[in-house]
């Protein structure tokens, strides 16, 4: 394969890849706990539930060799993200039903495998599609597109559903028909896909890895050095974020005699998805510059704090319960700044970790470490809110932030990784 064909068309196909990455995770993960919260379940049954719903990104490196050994990447990613059209279909006309709570978490499990496959098969594409100039250059395009999708699925469809909360008179009809509309989406981002993306597979150095074995390759990352305080560490970092995840947008949502802020779900889809969203991006992106210019060590205690600070603002509204959606704004947009800015550091962790032999395999493990770091902390976060309310949670939140505060200062990486080279 030379060089022009790996990289064909790039432009065309690399956007819409990453768009379609994004949006089936926002949708499941974040958008399902907004409209459960306007479908009236709990706040401890929407913690611990959607909560589950990250199993597959935690587990996803078991089933990983088999998208390199069986069929070809893209005829993985098409096939996966037609199986999430589906499931989205599926959960908008489950949502009428009586059972609607268990079916549509079922279908939106099955979205999520597929959504964890379609990230392994999308990811492994790109690497073998692209030289490793073309994949430096479009490292940031990819991002975007990426964070484009959040913004759609935070922001967009969730004001879509707001709309037609108003619309309807009914969060039961809107949410099901939202999510078919959804789906109509993800079919036509699949279709996209399908008549963009280039067939250039074929046996590359990257595919090689899988010489090493299925169970080398977890052998191998075990042994890397200092992996247990590293692991301690990727599995902390977010502690209190990953909490707090559940629970923001259900307080924004609660009415005041519940201790939330009873914004309505337009307000939210669109504090959260345009302001917050863009706030991420750009401590995201001013994250890299740094690290970039002065390497890891020296960001990566200040970018931790960046990332937990903020959250002390929730502890502040909640006590006050302010009736201008300004300062929630501010709040959100400082959040998502410092989140951003935070988890540059924590990202540029996770690949000094995978460095070495099987570094997509390695990194693919890091990852689901850093998936269950979230998902266990957001099962509980809803049984804890509701045990001592949300002034008492969010003070809980910036508490469980202080052990990877700490450990900050114990894990061992070259103070300059992550460093651009002068030349």
């Amino acid at each position: 394969m030379t060089e022009s064909n790996k990289n064909k068309n790039a432009w065309a196909w690399v956007p819409s890849l990453y768009f379609t990455e994004g949006l089936p995770y926002i949708i499941i993960i974040t958008v399902s706990v907004i409209m459960y919260k306007k479908l009236g379940i709990s706040n401890a049954d929407i913690g611990l539930y959607t909560s589950w719903l990250y199993l597959p990104w935690v587990i996803k490196p078991l089933w990983s060799p088999f998208v390199d050994l069986k069929s070809t990447k893209r005829n993985w990613f098409l096939t996966m993200q037609l199986v999430i059209a589906i499931a989205f279909l599926v959960v908008g006309l489950t949502i009428p039903t009586n059972n609607f709570f268990v079916l549509s978490l079922s279908f939106f499990w099955i979205a999520a495998f597929a959504s964890a496959t379609n990230d392994i098969a999308s990811d492994g594409y790109y690497l073998i599609s692209l030289s490793e100039k073309k994949q430096s250059l479009f490292l940031g395009v990819r991002s975007t597109f990426y964070r484009l999708a959040m913004i759609t699925g935070q922001g967009l469809i969730v004001i879509l559903a707001g709309f037609l909360e108003e619309y309807y008179g009914s969060n039961q009809k809107a949410w099901s028909y939202t999510m078919i509309i959804t789906a109509i989406f993800m079919i036509t981002l699949t279709l996209l896909n399908l008549f963009t993306t280039p067939k250039v597979e074929t046996l590359t150095k990257a595919t090689q890895e899988k010489a090493l074995g299925f169970f080398d390759v977890f052998k191998t990352f075990f042994q890397k050095k200092q992996i247990g305080i590293a692991l301690a560490f990727i599995l902390v970092y977010r502690l209190g974020e990953s909490q707090l995840l559940k629970m923001a947008s259900p307080f924004l949502l609660d009415q005041t005699d519940t201790g939330g802020l009873a914004l309505s779900t337009t307000e939210v889809g669109v504090i959260y998805g345009t302001f917050g969203i863009i706030a991420l991006v750009i401590g995201g992106i001013l994250g890299g510059i740094a690290i970039s210019v002065n390497g890891l060590k020296k960001w990566m205690l200040p970018m931790a704090l960046a990332m937990n600070l903020p959250n002390l603002l929730y502890v502040l509204l909640s006590f006050w319960k302010p009736s201008s959606t300004l300062f929630v704004t501010l709040t959100v947009i400082v959040e998502q700044f410092g989140y951003g800015f935070g988890f540059a550091a924590y990202l540029m962790f996770l690949i000094y970790v995978a460095e070495g032999v099987s570094k997509t395999s390695h990194y693919a493990i890091a990852t689901g470490f850093m998936a269950l770091g979230v998902m266990l902390p957001g099962m509980v976060s809803g049984f804890i809110q509701e045990a001592v309310g949300y002034t008492g949670f969010f003070v809980w939140v910036a508490i469980a932030a202080i052990p990877g505060i700490i450990l900050t200062k114990y894990i061992k990486y070259p103070a300059t990784y992550g460093k651009k080279d002068k030349d």
